[in-house]
């Protein structure tokens, strides 16, 4: 049996049936076509029909002159164009349009090499403000509704009207807004309408009233300079439960992961979390300006939300998590085997990306892309493969986020557990049913409640290492947090002391990223409790899962070339998976 504040882990080899009788979805919720007018100058001329093309497994053209095409079809995608002076490039290019002999017109819109493309960058916003025409972008925004219902296979292929609103402050403000139904208002909301987010929930609120449901999704975090998860209004004023609430309404999710690197934590939050430096993005968003780690991620943010939920009475970060690529490709491949980075042609080479020296005398390009990753991916339970399932299901936040691979991972928390029942088949249907999964709160009783924690592994990837909780409290004032590693693979268990599992003996051979076969699981999963739990104390808990370590991209890309690894990259990494956190309140 398990004691009060004693931590008990019992690992199981769960069925797969029991696993596979669960509902989870894998898609992209950040994709760009050549509506958008940075992807358009990127050498992108896909089209949102191309984009869902991909996502169902279809090959497409790459802006580098070859094809991307999946490993297998995804189960709902969204794209998600610039709102600002969306589509304006690509109609600019028709020799129809009304301005197309225009000499700054034409400038803009058939720039092709890089100095013409960086000059376009620099030099074509005034022209945009003063030529482009709104009706241009009005088609655009049909167009985009159009391939998205034309796209839509209820129960087979979710597809998503949205689009990408791209704020910004002294830092990254951008979200992703996407509609639940086939409804959209008659242009989207854009940084020309306002760069304050509050005014973008406000209007969602309106259209709300209207029947017109949508949410939308913080991205980059990480390169926010401090300014996604601040501690004050975007004007300055002090945060209070209105915000709280519209805020919540509007945006019950963000993104933890995509290729401009993971915001989950930074070694300088977390310096006691070993995992916490991965994929980590230094810079602020289109810029090389550093970016300032407090503020900028998502654990920290639900930590400063326990404490406001404990001394205000509100919480503006009670949000859950998912991934999303950012491809400016119209598609991503997920895979570090097969990476073409992010920004069209600009990066469709190893070299333009920093990976391999410019040169058989060395030196490798100063290149920003070089952060970059092959990420990642929006999971979520859902009841059925549909608009409303798979929204409503954002809403309450059962959803999870990989950096890539397809790695089912789960959560679920109850205080009436019976623990004879832990060797269940059904174990995690089980637990939900007397307490919450993922996204949900827990009221706090008077035992420790018990956490289940679940995950599979990609089948056409590679095994899983370790599964760990995270937890994060606010005792005596002050935020806190800790790292359990609760299932290990290959018979190995956590030290009881240290809460970590021994190595399992995954090696690289980075000479060809060949990997360790004869370890790892296929599946891990734990029955836990927390050995220091409290009842009086708030506090979150969320799942991180790990793969055996394998080659990061840019090891890959040496590989290929014949060169050594840059050294000032990490050569491998562990790809992962994390769920929405559980938050349990004390029941007073």
């Amino acid at each position: 049996m398990f004691k009060r504040l004693f931590a008990a882990i019992v690992c199981f080899a769960a069925a797969s049936a029991s696993a596979e009788a669960s509902r989870a979805y894998f898609g992209d919720l950040h994709v760009h076509t050549r509506y958008s007018f940075d992807a358009f100058l990127f050498g992108t001329l896909t089209s949102p029909d191309d984009a869902y093309r991909f996502a169902k497994g279809e090959a497409i053209p790459h802006a580098g002159g070859f094809d991307i095409q999946l490993d297998r079809p995804l189960d709902f995608y969204a794209v998600t164009d610039h709102a600002f002076y969306l589509g304006m490039f690509w109609a600019w290019r028709d020799p129809a349009h009304p301005d197309a002999e225009d000499p700054d017109i034409k400038a803009c819109a058939h720039a092709s090499t890089h100095e013409e493309r960086g000059a376009a960058f620099r030099g074509c916003f005034p022209t945009l403000e003063e030529k482009g025409r709104r009706e241009d972008s009005l088609t655009a925004w049909q167009s985009i509704q159009a391939a998205a219902e034309r796209h839509n296979a209820p129960g087979a292929f979710t597809t998503f009207i949205g689009y990408e609103y791209t704020s910004s402050r002294d830092g990254n403000l951008h979200r992703n807004v996407f509609y639940r139904g086939k409804e959209a208002p008659p242009l989207p909301f854009s940084r020309l309408d306002s760069l304050n987010p509050e005014d973008l929930w406000a209007w969602m609120d309106e259209y709300r009233a209207k029947g017109i449901d949508a949410i939308a999704i913080p991205h980059n975090a990480n390169g926010s300079n401090g300014n996604m998860f601040d501690l004050v209004k975007f004007a300055g004023e002090p945060l209070d439960a209105a915000y709280a609430e519209q805020r919540m309404r509007n945006e019950p999710l963000v993104e933890i992961t995509q290729v401009k690197g993971t915001s989950d934590t930074h070694p300088f939050l977390s310096p006691n979390d070993e995992w916490a430096d991965f994929e980590i993005f230094p810079y602020q968003i289109a810029s090389w300006a550093k970016s300032r780690p407090q503020g900028s991620y998502v654990r920290e943010a639900w930590l400063n939300g326990l404490t406001m939920e404990a001394r205000d009475g509100f919480n503006p970060y009670r949000f859950g998590i998912v991934g999303a690529s950012d491809t400016h490709n119209s598609g991503e491949r997920f895979d570090e085997d097969k990476f073409v980075s992010k920004v069209g042609v600009l990066d469709s080479e190893p070299t333009s990306r920093g990976s391999v020296p410019v040169s058989e005398e060395g030196g490798f390009r100063e290149a920003y892309n070089r952060f970059f990753g092959a990420s990642g991916l929006a999971g979520v339970w859902a009841a059925e493969n549909t608009r409303e399932a798979i929204f409503d299901a954002f809403r309450r936040k059962e959803t999870f986020a990989t950096s890539g691979p397809r790695i089912k991972v789960r959560l679920a928390a109850s205080v009436d557990f019976e623990d004879a029942d832990a060797d269940a088949a059904d174990l995690v249907e089980r637990i939900a049913e007397t307490g919450v999964v993922q996204g949900g709160e827990l009221m706090a009783g008077e035992g420790s409640p018990a956490f289940i924690a679940w995950a599979i592994a990609d089948p056409m990837g590679t095994k899983l290492q370790r599964l760990q909780i995270v937890k994060g409290w606010t005792a005596d004032g002050r935020t806190r947090e800790a790292v359990f590693d609760v299932a290990c693979s290959d018979g190995l268990a956590p030290d009881e002391q240290t809460h970590r599992c021994p190595d399992n003996g995954a090696e690289v051979d980075i000479a060809d990223c060949s990997i360790t076969q004869d370890v790892g699981a296929g599946e891990l999963r734990a029955l836990w409790r927390d050995p220091a739990f409290d009842p009086e104390l708030r506090a979150f808990y969320y799942v991180r899962v790990l793969e055996n370590p394998t080659c990061r991209w840019s090891t890959w890309d040496a590989v290929r070339a014949g060169t050594d690894p840059r050294p000032d990259l990490a050569r491998t990494i562990q790809e992962r998976a994390w769920t929405s956190p559980i938050w349990v309140t004390p029941a007073g």
